[in-house]
């Protein structure tokens, strides 16, 4: 998957670099894109991802280390070897399902948050087309 995607972005910037406008087009996208990344909604969108992330980082750990130390106390517990190994498995497993859920519940917010963010950057380039098509016709009308 991730060399599939490698192709694709090589092939997207070699279309880009290699059209007939050549580097005066690149720039051209590159300057419209950079002022929508710019705007200060896209901003706060990309600092809630970059805060969720984080979070999300720092949770990993910690939902691990509380697996290992249940599975440690269930192997533990007094009784028969056979009644350890299935204690352990099953706080393993209930483990591995709280891990799971909290993954899912993360990913579900980091679609929304990006969701977010690409309806203000499109929000946010159709208010700076339409600025630009009002200041066109101005120009036009005055000349």
């Amino acid at each position: 998957m991730r060399g599939k995607i490698g192709i694709v972005v090589g092939l997207a910037a070699g279309y880009v670099l290699g059209a007939r406008a050549g580097q005066e087009r690149y720039e051209q996208i590159k300057t419209g894109f950079l002022k929508v990344w710019n705007t200060e909604p896209v901003q706060k969108q990309v600092t809630k991802a970059k805060e969720l992330g984080t979070s999300a980082a720092f949770a990993l750990p910690s939902a691990l280390w509380d697996g290992a130390v249940k599975v440690t106390k269930a192997a533990s517990k007094s009784g028969t070897p056979g009644q350890k190994l299935d204690s352990a498995l099953k706080a393993g497993q209930d483990s591995s399902d709280e891990i799971a859920r909290g993954a899912e519940k993360t990913a579900a917010e980091v679609k929304k948050t990006a969701d977010k963010a690409a309806a203000d950057a499109k929000r946010t380039a159709a208010a700076k087309s339409s600025t630009s098509r009002t200041t066109a016709a101005k120009k036009a009308a005055d000349a």
